[in-house]
């Protein structure tokens, strides 16, 4: 069960979450969620997933050099972000790198940090679709939809914008009980 979201509480102060990953909306997202965090007086977290599902346990040797190596290229995709985030900001984003599935550490971080008032998505102009963030977690959501993702978990689609020519999708997790 999520915990109540105090960002906008006394003391506290919203977060906007990117996930930073290799697709071309990614940019998009970002920039969105600086200019919004400019506006307002947010702060921006960049998180960075090392998926591990294909590490083989007999070569722990060989795993541990590759955890590393993985580390350092999402260090060095974070600070180039970071410096994309604070260029418009002027300052600098939280940084998170987590290992194991992108969706479970999405939502367990979302789960912990009780100032992550939005998450922050960009939807993909391509034929394949909106992408995988987005068809993952807004499947069937249309604008100020509110759905139940598979894990049971309430969301609320808030907004659909227009951002050069591309579709910023604007994710916020509810933390009051939707009744059914």
């Amino acid at each position: 069960m999520s915990a109540r979201r105090r960002s906008y509480e006394s003391g506290h102060r919203p977060k906007f979450l990117v996930v930073i990953d290799d697709t071309p909306e990614c940019d998009r997202a970002l920039y969105f969620a600086s200019r919004r965090s400019l506006r307002i007086g947010a702060t921006v977290v960049l998180f960075r997933v090392i998926e591990t599902q294909d590490r083989n346990q007999q070569w722990l040797g060989v795993a541990d050099i590759m955890r590393a190596e993985a580390h350092e290229e999402a260090n060095a995709t974070l600070d180039r972000h970071a410096a994309r985030s604070s260029s418009i900001t002027g300052s600098q984003p939280e940084r998170v790198i987590r290992e194991g599935d992108r969706t479970e550490e999405l939502l367990k971080l979302i789960d912990e940090d009780e100032d992550i008032a939005i998450l922050i998505l960009a939807a993909a102009t391509s034929k394949e679709g909106p992408g995988p963030l987005v068809s993952g977690f807004a499947k069937g959501a249309g604008h100020g939809a509110t759905f139940q993702d598979k894990w049971n978990n309430y969301w609320h689609v808030s907004k659909i914008l227009s951002v050069s020519q591309t579709r910023a999708v604007s994710v916020s997790r509810e933390t009051l009980r939707v009744c059914p």
